[in-house]
């Protein structure tokens, strides 16, 4: 209660950052606005219509993230105008081409979910109107926390974010394990977010405001006591650390990835590390960057700690799902790897691992769902061996995705890692570059393990339910499009890093 009676008293924005006193302008935020029209529509459609048709509410859902990435793509152009704004709602907002880019990136891997959730649905025979809406919330709360240039927009975006995937996690209602998963979820998340809430209170006492870039200009000029403003950023670095699911504030990540429905967990996956990770530049590189010599030190010590525990972990498990949770909490730790370089080459080469790692994990877990035929089967290990021969296309596509994770040319996995650990080394951080290769070879085991039983062991029938194995042409669409994009990053990475010179650059 007291960081909220704090909060409340905070003031506007200052001169620098606001719109001033004239009209309201929410160009920025449209997509936002699309994507929570879209789903209150959905929700009244779901409520008035009992006997509605479920492929009417995924062609509805693929429309209104289409719309929000067309608009996305105007922005793009918008907001390079000499007349257009750094921020708008007065300061709460930012309105720059790092924002747009991280908007793309989530509605990609929202595009994908659905057509997964979609097929997810008819199979497990669970399908119900309230799904769609549920994604479409998650994702504007996804896209508004990488425009968010305000510590309480940032704390809303979360919530918003976070409280439609706890919903989402616990959807499938036959499974004790996803109503588990869902409880685990949300009782850490809940936690996580307090923390972050008392260090917007600390980041408020240190500076008189919850202003990004008024914090950093408060900062550099040394007002307000230091002790405070450094109490702020180690609790602000526990709440990012637990969405990022950085060791160790990982413990919810297994097992929401196991219990969730497979649909939920690519889309969760992606989209919720991209959000977080893009609020958590802003934040460090933006507000927090006159302290960058005080918090590089621990970044760089949960970067290495991350990368170790969730690299070894990951080679115990002998469920895909469990494995693949695992190797998301390492490759967090890669990505922090970048955030330590705290330069303009260090954003970029994180930018770009982001999109990468949205593309090869949301393809992992698809093809993961499609070989789990119905529900959550064949998740073993053992359900892949002999992949290759029973449906050759599943396990091509798989294949690029694990060797993508483990870093291996020419995917963009190889260019993501490289870039993260040459940004490190140019900001004389070669010890964590070194854990960080030593981690990428033993992550290498736990990949090719999948590949080797794909190609190279026979499948015993009779194991498992294999009947139908993922030949329905929307789920080979969904994973043939990131296979794709995971390709191309990786064969013509100056593709994605000529859009990065501009998006990387941070306005305010």
């Amino acid at each position: 209660m007291l960081a909220l009676s704090i909060l409340a008293q905070a003031p506007p924005a200052t001169p620098q950052t606001a719109t001033g006193h004239g009209p309201l302008i929410f160009t920025p935020v449209a997509p936002e606005l699309i994507l929570v029209g879209v789903a209150l529509i959905l929700l009244l459609y779901d409520a008035l219509e009992p006997q509605r048709p479920h492929l009417a509410l995924a062609l509805a859902t693929l429309a209104g993230i289409a719309g929000a990435a067309a608009y996305s793509v105007y922005l793009w152009f918008w907001v390079q105008r000499p007349d257009s704004p750094s921020s708008v709602l007065q300061g709460m907002v930012a309105a720059d081409r790092f924002t747009v880019f991280f908007r793309l990136v989530i509605l990609g891997a929202a595009f994908i979910a659905t057509l997964l959730g979609y097929l997810y649905l008819e199979r497990a025979g669970e399908v119900r109107g309230e799904y769609y809406p549920l994604l479409l919330f998650a994702t504007a709360g996804m896209t508004l926390i990488t425009a968010a240039n305000d510590l309480i927009m940032v704390f809303l975006a979360l919530e918003i974010l976070s409280l439609s995937l706890y919903l989402m996690t616990g959807f499938s209602l036959r499974r004790l394990a996803s109503a588990e998963a869902s409880m685990k979820y949300f009782l850490l998340g809940a936690f996580s977010s307090a923390f972050f809430l008392y260090g917007i209170a600390f980041a408020y006492g240190a500076t008189g405001t919850t202003n990004l870039p008024a914090i950093a200009h408060k900062l550099s000029g040394q007002v307000g006591p230091l002790a405070l403003a450094l109490g702020a950023t180690g609790l602000l670095t526990v709440g990012f650390a637990f969405k990022v699911a950085a060791v160790p504030f990982h413990m919810w990540t297994p097992d929401a990835y196991q219990g969730a429905p497979t649909s939920v967990t690519a889309f969760m996956s992606a989209g919720t590390k991209v959000a977080a990770f893009a609020a958590f530049l802003r934040v460090f590189d933006v507000a927090l960057s006159p302290l960058v010599w005080d918090w590089k030190p621990f970044v760089w010590a949960l970067a290495a700690i991350t990368m170790v525990v969730g690299g070894v972990l990951a080679i115990a498990q002998t469920n895909i799902k469990r494995m693949l949770a695992y190797s998301s909490i390492a490759h967090a730790g890669f990505i922090l790897v970048g955030v330590t370089a705290a330069s303009r080459q260090g954003i970029e080469a994180s930018m770009f691992y982001l999109a990468a790692y949205a593309a090869m994990i949301v393809g992992a877990f698809g093809v993961v769902m499609l070989v789990s035929v119905r529900g959550e089967r064949n998740l073993n290990f053992s359900s892949y061996a002999g992949l290759a021969r029973r449906d050759p296309f599943l396990a091509a596509v798989l294949a690029v995705f694990m060797l993508s994770l483990a870093g291996i040319p020419p995917t963009a996995g190889f260019i993501a890692k490289v870039s993260v650990f040459e940004a490190a080394v140019q900001a004389g951080h070669w010890p964590l570059v070194l854990i960080g290769v030593l981690t990428s070879v033993i992550a290498a085991f736990y990949y090719i393990r999948v590949i080797v039983l794909m190609y190279m062991q026979e499948y015993l029938p009779g194991q498992e339910e294999t009947e139908g194995l993922g030949r329905e042409p929307v789920g080979r669409i969904a994973v043939a499009i990131p296979a794709l994009l995971t390709l191309l990053f990786g064969v013509f990475p100056g593709v994605l890093f000529g859009l990065l010179k501009a998006a990387s650059v941070i306005r305010f």
